[in-house]
């Protein structure tokens, strides 16, 4: 039983990881000389590394606001599942660690489909970067996660 709570607490820290990295990386957006993220679009010009804010459109402030939310459900959960780690009930249920997680989850999905629907076509060659991709990834993993929360009981 301890390996499968520290299995689950190591998922969990690495879903927390992939969703700070893709929510705070530059790479949601990459073509040969410009990056685009959910606060600032780079480029490289003359040798010189050039930023400024990303567009100001209902959209990007979306997808901005859900990947914090998914942030801050996921390390809401976290503590969660802590404290009832140390207080649930013999034989209880994770149901409120799991209750938060899945919600990170679903937040984490909504910004990413906003952002593939609603993507900026300012450069033709422009491909969608890693930050988008640990997005997508972090979202199969925090639902899994979710659902082994729900069906994991505690033990003595």
């Amino acid at each position: 039983m301890l390996l499968i709570l520290l299995g689950v607490l190591i998922l969990h820290l690495i879903i927390l990881i992939l969703l700070i990295v893709s929510t705070a990386a530059s790479a949601w957006s990459v073509s040969g000389d410009m990056s685009t993220d959910l606060w600032y679009k780079c480029m490289t010009t003359n040798g010189g590394y050039h930023c400024r804010q990303a567009s100001n459109e209902d959209w990007i402030q979306a997808v901005q606001a859900l990947m914090i939310l998914s942030l801050l459900f996921c390390f809401f959960s976290l503590i969660a599942f802590v404290y009832q780690l140390f207080r649930l009930v013999k034989g209880g249920r994770f149901f409120f660690t799991a209750i938060f997680q899945i919600l990170a989850s679903l937040f984490v999905m909504c910004g990413a489909i906003i952002y593939t629907v609603m993507c900026p076509d300012d450069d033709p060659g422009a491909q969608f970067g890693y930050a988008y991709v640990l997005a997508w990834v972090a979202f199969p993993l925090s639902l899994i996660s979710g659902l082994i929360y729900i069906v994991l009981r505690k033990k003595e």
